[in-house]
C-alpha cells in the first residue's frame, strides 16, 4: 500500500475522511437537485409559436418578453409582458403594460401604433392553463378552450 505504508490507523483516518467528504457531497447534490425539480418553474424558457408567428421568452422574475414575428412591415417587434404563475392550479397570466406598449410603439417611429400592438397582444393577454410535455407547452385558455402550441428553443 502507497497510501500512509503500513500505519493501518492512518490509513483508517483517510479512509473515514474520504467517505465523510463523498457522504457530503452526495448529500448537498441530492438536496440541489430535489430544490431545482420542486421550486423551478416550469414554464420559463424560450418558447416558439408553432405557426412561426411569435417567440414568447418567459423568464424567472415573472417578466416575459413577446417576439411578434412578421408584423405589420417589420421583421420582429419584441414586447415585454408580465406574468403570474400558480403551479398547484397549473395557470399562468400574460398581462402587459400601457406604458411599455407606448415606449415599444414610440421607438418603431410611426411605423405602428399602440393599437396595433394592443390587437396583436389580445390574444395572448390572458389566463391559460398549462402542460409542459417534454419539448412542448400547451396553453389553454380558461375561458373559451382556445389552445396554443409552443415547442422550446
Amino acid at each position: 500500500m502507497f497510501i500512509a505504508k503500513n500505519d493501518e490507523e492512518q490509513r483508517s483516518r483517510i479512509w473515514r475522511a474520504v467517505v465523510l467528504v463523498s457522504t457530503a457531497l452526495i448529500i448537498l447534490i441530492a438536496i440541489f437537485l430535489l430544490t431545482k425539480m420542486f421550486t423551478s418553474n416550469p414554464v420559463e424558457g424560450t418558447w416558439k409559436d408553432e405557426n412561426g408567428r411569435m417567440d414568447l421568452s418567459i423568464h424567472g422574475s415573472g417578466s416575459a418578453d413577446v417576439t411578434l414575428l412578421d408584423f405589420q412591415e417589420q421583421d420582429k417587434v419584441e414586447v415585454p409582458l408580465a406574468y403570474s404563475i400558480d403551479k398547484d392550479a397549473k395557470t399562468i397570466t400574460f398581462s402587459y403594460d400601457d406604458a411599455k406598449l407606448k415606449s415599444v410603439a414610440d421607438k418603431s417611429k410611426g411605423a405602428y401604433s399602440e393599437n396595433d400592438l394592443e390587437t396583436a397582444l389580445e390574444s395572448l393577454a390572458s389566463t391559460y392553463t398549462y402542460s409542459v410535455d417534454q419539448e412542448c407547452l400547451t396553453l389553454t385558455e380558461s375561458e373559451y378552450g382556445d389552445q396554443m402550441v409552443l415547442d422550446k428553443e
